[in-house]
């Protein structure tokens, strides 16, 4: 239908007149009712116009001006001047920290490193959270956590120092940690077990291991274990870290479990480490979308209070819109510029906005600042986000990277890289934060501490006490004691299988979890995890048992509601079902495995998932969690290059155990039999949950059926150490050889054994190698110390120790790569031939049975590898090999899996 007035001219001032009329009516319910009115109205408005057919955009970005309005700016409630002080001396005594380490070093070797700048970018913001905001943990309650960024850990030094925790011997020794003393470059828990509670400089895996870290606070109150409704987990992390594919890749479970007790805090600086972040747009908005559309909470902290005025001016809206047109690459360049430059550049792409700034000095359009550091603003943003309920909050605060260093660092494309400074950016920097230094001890760069009795010692302790003590601060160990019962509590475990009847190693280890859940102690304190493969390992069964864990509860019927083992799912569930999603599942296990520290609750994580897909995808997050001193099991599926048949090249793990040996806190197991398993997660609630040390298991269980023999009475240490005996020959023969397997092999062995015996009539014995890893661990320890103690009783390693108990040449065969089990090769008694067969290559589909022949690892190869060893040595004749490959069908011109 026409308008009654087909006029455009006319039409278009009836639209402006509407247009502002409705703008009246907003503004007046929201000078009468508040915000929440207006939400409420405007929400109600595209519902409606939804129902009538109207296409209602969904805006993901706002305008690039701050979320909180000047209008709803809380009042600071500290003493700015103090504050702003406290933070110059912090930022003085860092920057002294990483230059005198790179300048001062009378034994140059070579720079040690350091960086400055992302600190000078975030001063403001942490300042404000340790003045503000950061509980610490005291007697009477657990505090918040906080994930600093890692690149700006010389501003948590600087603070210690301030706080009195840290020396200035200490700051001296900043990345000199080898005579002791020493600072580390980064936050390591490991190096510095009282200090660092997270390790977050492997960029990207700060910010995933606070969200889970933040749901399993959420876990621990729903199941009544620990009180955590008044704890915040704080992230800080860079804007180009963002890019790293974990540090957004679970921001969409923080929304859907409802954590409002996450605030991740982005210093939007502009630049990683080569160059802008987004030189051609603007990486604040493109955060918003991001995080607005995956249900966060989105708090954009980008100007300055200096800019107030010229926004509350901006009627036309002109400022706005070149603030928003302008990309990060140009905003960059007014940082490291000047004051002219910036009215040139900026404020001339309009003669209004040109001219709305002619009163003022290029030192005051200098004097223009970011938001991140604005000490009101920031506090307006950190209680925003700490209030906020129902969601997670993140604030995309803009800053400057190497904020106060000087026109020589200050946004610079090299300014990450920065970590000395002439003597005229030191002066600049000194007069730019008023630290009392004058000039003729510029050169020695000292560190400035202010009197204990001083407004600034007096406010910095105040406020810190008034947030119950310190931090970052970290728990060694937790208060809580278990005793783990005996190894009977395994007893149904430890016994032989009826006749006839076949279990796996994966299903012996469901056997385990309930044994352990049984216990009134220390069954709440497990925690399985499982990254959607709970059937694959037989799991199922624990869904109804214990429950999934779920905030929302169960809103449906499950489709298997009428089977015993449906899918439950519950507020106070046991099993964490992380989905399909390895590095979310460890994020759990790291943050349940360090739980003695960071809740003083000890738990007993297990992380099941397949081998292929354990260390191989998500070793940065497994060597974090040996950082960390995690503490639990990792679980790795269906192990080994040749039991896993059907699934191919993808998921056959051949190296998992070689992948596990270079974690040093990482004790690794591949186990043949079900007693073998037992006495290892055994050992490992003994060492980790009693003795509460800190180290962490991965063991690998396999999915293939047979008899179990049960354990003998003293071979329990033996299973520990990494070898025992298993089983020898009943024939006398003059040759004899030595059989070393694990895990899927082992079987193979035992069948190579009968071999050798009824076809070639030699004997051997046959020994499981629970782990090759621990063996050379124990080689090398023991090979140390008589290197360094040559006048004390030489030690002999277990491994050599136990075959010099037996005699001939040693075959050592696992489902594994050979340099595994070659790796205790300088540890074989001396004139032993030891010959390795491994499943070096990429895997294959197909039966066990042919796998195990096309990598030449089964009972057939075995054979042929003793009778070569023994015909090596002169024991038998060379012949011998050639029938075993005559009789065996073994075809001498396969091609090699290795070249494949």
């Amino acid at each position: 239908m026409m308008s009654l007035d087909s006029n455009p001219s006319n039409r278009d001032n009836d639209d402006i007149q509407e247009q502002q009329e409705w703008l009246e009516s907003l503004e007046a319910v929201f000078n009468n009712k508040g915000s929440n009115q207006v939400s409420f109205l405007l929400k109600s408005l595209i519902e409606d116009a939804r129902r009538l057919g109207v296409e209602i955009p969904f805006p993901l970005n706002t305008d690039y001006v701050n979320t909180i309005p000047l209008s709803s700016q809380p009042i600071h409630p500290g003493n700015l001047k103090i504050e702003s002080r406290i933070n110059a001396y912090v930022r003085w005594n860092a920057m002294a920290m990483v230059v005198k380490a790179n300048c001062h070093n009378p034994d140059d070797g070579g720079s040690l490193g350091g960086h400055i700048s992302t600190f000078a970018s975030l001063a403001t913001m942490i300042g404000c959270g340790y003045n503000h905001f950061w509980k610490a943990s005291n007697g009477d309650s657990e505090g918040d956590l906080v994930y600093f960024q890692g690149h700006a850990s010389p501003g948590m030094y600087s603070r210690a120092y301030l706080e009195g925790f840290l020396s200035e011997e200490q700051l001296d020794n900043f990345r000199q940690e080898i005579d002791g003393n020493g600072l580390p470059s980064y936050p390591h828990p490991r190096l510095m077990p009282d200090f660092w509670q997270f390790p977050t400089v492997s960029v990207g895996l700060g910010p995933i291991m606070a969200i889970y870290q933040a749901r399993f606070l959420k876990y621990l109150h729903a199941r009544g274990i620990a009180d955590t409704s008044n704890r915040k987990v704080w992230v800080f992390c860079g804007d180009g870290e963002m890019d790293e594919t974990e540090s957004l890749g679970a921001i969409s479970l923080a929304s859907r479990e409802h954590l409002d007790n996450l605030i991740f805090v982005v210093n939007c600086n502009l630049q990683r480490l080569d160059g802008p972040v987004r030189g051609n747009g603007k990486i604040i908005q493109e955060l918003e979308s991001i995080f607005r559309g995956s249900g966060w909470n989105v708090i954009k902290l980008i100007w300055g209070g200096y800019w107030d005025s010229l926004l509350s001016n901006d009627k036309n809206g002109i400022l706005r819109r070149i603030m928003q047109d302008t990309v990060d690459g140009e905003y960059q360049a007014y940082k490291a510029n000047d004051g002219k430059f910036v009215r040139d550049n900026f404020f001339g792409k309009h003669p209004q906005l040109l001219e709305s700034v002619s009163h003022m000095s290029d030192s005051a359009i200098w004097r223009l600042n970011r938001g991140g550091h604005d000490p009101n603003k920031v506090y307006a943003a950190f209680e925003a986000a700490s209030k906020h309920l129902g969601q997670p909050s993140v604030i995309l605060a803009k800053t400057i990277k190497g904020y106060g260093l000087g026109h020589f660092s200050q946004s610079k494309n090299s300014t990450h890289q920065h970590k000395k400074l002439d003597i005229d950016s030191i002066r600049e920097f000194r007069d730019r934060f008023g630290i009392p230094i004058p000039d003729d001890k510029l050169d020695s760069l000292p560190y400035f501490k202010p009197p204990i009795d001083s407004p600034e010692m007096k406010y910095l302790h105040e406020h810190r006490q008034s947030l119950g003590g310190y931090l970052p601060r970290r728990r060694q160990k937790s208060d809580e004691t278990f005793n783990i019962p005996s190894l009977e509590m395994f007893r149904s475990i430890l016994e032989p299988t009826s006749s006839g009847r076949e279990v796996s190693t994966t299903q012996a280890f469901v056997r385990i979890l309930n044994q352990i859940l049984r216990d009134k102690y220390i069954g709440p304190r497990l925690v399985p995890i499982l990254a959607d493969e709970s059937r694959t390992f037989g799991m199922e069964g624990l869904f109804r048992q214990i429950g999934i864990y779920a905030p929302d509860g169960q809103k449906y019927t499950p489709v298997d509601k009428d089977q015993v083992m449906y899918y439950r799912e519950t507020v106070d569930g046991q099993l964490l079902q992380e989905g399909i999603n390895e590095a979310g599942a460890i994020s759990s296990w790291i943050a349940a495995g360090t739980s003695y520290s960071t809740n003083n609750r000890i738990m007993i994580p297990f992380f099941v998932y397949y081998s292929m897909f354990g260390f191989q995808r998500v070793c940065d997050l497994a060597w974090a969690a040996a950082d960390m001193k995690a503490r639990g099991f990792l679980i790795g599926g269906t192990s080994g290059r040749t039991t896993l048949n059907g699934e191919g090249l993808q998921h056959e793990d051949g190296h998992s155990h070689i992948l596990a040996s270079t974690i040093p806190s990482c004790v690794s197991y591949d186990p043949a039999f079900a007693h073998e398993l037992a006495v290892i997660i055994h050992d490992g609630l003994k060492r980790m949950i009693e003795n509460q040390e800190d180290i962490y298991y991965y063991i690998t269980v396999m999915n293939e059926n047979y008899t179990q023999p049960g354990l003998i009475d003293g071979d329990e240490e033996g299973i520990i150490k990494g070898i025992y005996r298993f089983k020898s020959s009943s024939l006398k023969s003059t040759n004899h050889v030595q059989l070393l397997g694990s895990g899927a092999i082992l079987r193979e062995v035992l069948a190579a054994q009968e071999l050798l015996e009824s076809d070639w009539k030699i004997s051997s014995d046959v020994w499981s190698v629970t782990s090759f890893n621990e063996l050379r661990r124990d080689g090398l320890n023991v090979d140390r110390y008589n290197l360094l103690n040559p006048k004390s009783e030489q030690k002999i390693p277990y491994v050599t120790e136990k075959l010099l108990l037996s005699e001939g040449p040693i075959i050592a065969s696992t489902d594994y790569m050979k340099s595994y089990a070659d790796q205790i090769r300088p540890f074989i008694p001396k004139d032993r031939e030891y010959r390795v067969l491994g499943t070096d290559g990429f895997g294959r589909s197909d039966f066990r049975f042919k796998l195990r022949n096309y990598f030449e690892v089964d009972r057939n190869f075995i054979v042929l590898g003793a009778l070569k060893a023994l015909a090596d040595s002169g024991k038998i004749s060379s012949d011998v090999p050639f029938q075993a490959i005559e009789k065996y069908k073994i075809n001498s011109n396969k091609a090699n899996p290795q070249d494949i």
